[in-house]
């Protein structure tokens, strides 16, 4: 390889990337074909058990009769064709087609259409994840669509489902929803509260304690953050005047194509954070952000929160500032999803 001159070198790179292109278009195919095959299967076993023609005994027949045929494939015992069915039902049912006509609006055939689309685009593996972990049609929506856009791994989608990322989120959706700032903040932006149990904080850990963990676990800091942050730098100095002042964690955001700045808070949130919050963001907006980036945002994470205080704080807030909770250990799954059925059920009597 050495002795390549440069002309064969990037010749052997467009040949190699050819095969590489291929290779990823033969396994997305494959992958597909399985997905849609297990659909089918799922849809005959169903179909047959919900009329009454096929049992339990009848279904392990089917299994004993494949392993017969093509002893060479794995899959199809009685277990797994159960779970083909379950796939079919979970993907094929009135709440999830519902779900999309909902949020998407969809027709019924473009919503059938939508989710047999997103449903060959992960693994087999992924989805026997979801429909084991997941209970309700937004739900599943939800990690589905985020396994897709944020290329997630079966290990980094059960964390996900296991930090209860689609109720931090949605509960995140809220605060975005109230905010009186002039930026257009996309839902899903926000997990409020963040889990960082990776960071492993010991009791009593100091807001240099709290960074330094972040900087030596930043992967895992990331996955939780979201997909699109460009990290920029920490203790990020800016100058205003006479004075260095240095801000915690800064980012860039492609998507949104402007600053995110994170401060770091190991208490409760206090109205006078949002006073050096807003001053940061102005120095950014001033003297580091370019003519064609949008305003930057801020986001406080906090020990805690209360939620009149913060409403009050931000009540007159024209900068686009973001106030979340993090918290050090995974928070039990049902304790936000009753904190997010609460406010569902606040939001429908608002309407009413």
């Amino acid at each position: 390889m050495n002795n390549l001159t440069n002309n064969n070198t990037t010749d052997f790179q467009n040949i190699l990337h050819l095969i590489q292109d291929a290779k990823n278009r033969v396994f997305v195919k494959a992958n597909t074909e399985l997905v849609l095959l297990y659909y089918k299967v799922g849809k005959i076993v169903s179909e047959k058990v919900k009329l009454g023609f096929w049992g339990d005994k009848t279904v392990q027949e089917l299994a004993n009769f494949i392993q017969l045929e093509e002893p060479h494939l794995t899959g199809f015992s009685r277990r797994g064709l159960y779970r083909m069915k379950q796939f079919y039902e979970v993907y094929s049912g009135e709440e999830i087609v519902s779900s999309v006509m909902t949020l998407l609006q969809k027709s019924e055939n473009e919503a059938v259409k939508f989710v047999s689309l997103l449903m060959t685009q992960i693994s087999w593996t992924h989805h026997l994840m979801l429909i084991s972990k997941t209970k309700r049609a937004e739900e599943t929506l939800f990690y589905l669509q985020k396994t897709i856009t944020e290329k997630l791994t079966v290990k980094q989608l059960e964390r996900e489902i296991n930090s209860s990322s689609f109720e931090r989120t949605m509960l995140g959706n809220e605060m975005i929803s109230n905010l009186s700032a002039p930026i257009n903040i996309p839902q899903n932006f926000l997990k409020d509260p963040y889990i960082f149990e990776f960071l492993d904080l010991p009791d009593g850990h100091s807001e240099k304690d709290f960074e330094k963990a972040i900087i030596l676990n930043f992967k895992n800091f990331i996955l939780e953050i979201g997909k699109g942050f460009t990290y920029m730098g920490n203790q990020y100095k800016l100058q205003v005047g006479n004075r260095d002042f240095y801000t915690d964690l800064l980012f860039y955001h492609r998507d949104l194509q402007c600053l995110v700045l994170f401060e770091l808070k190991i208490q409760d949130f206090e109205p006078e954070f949002l006073g050096k919050l807003n001053f940061y963001l102005e120095a950014l907006d001033r003297d580091v952000k370019r003519p064609h980036e949008k305003q930057s945002i801020g986001i406080l994470l906090c020990k805690g929160k209360d939620t009149e205080v913060v409403e009050y704080a931000l009540a007159r807030n024209t900068s686009p500032a973001l106030i979340a909770e993090y918290e050090t250990k995974l928070i039990d799954k049902k304790i936000l999803s009753h904190k997010l059925n609460q406010l569902v059920t606040i939001l429908n009597k608002e309407e009413e």
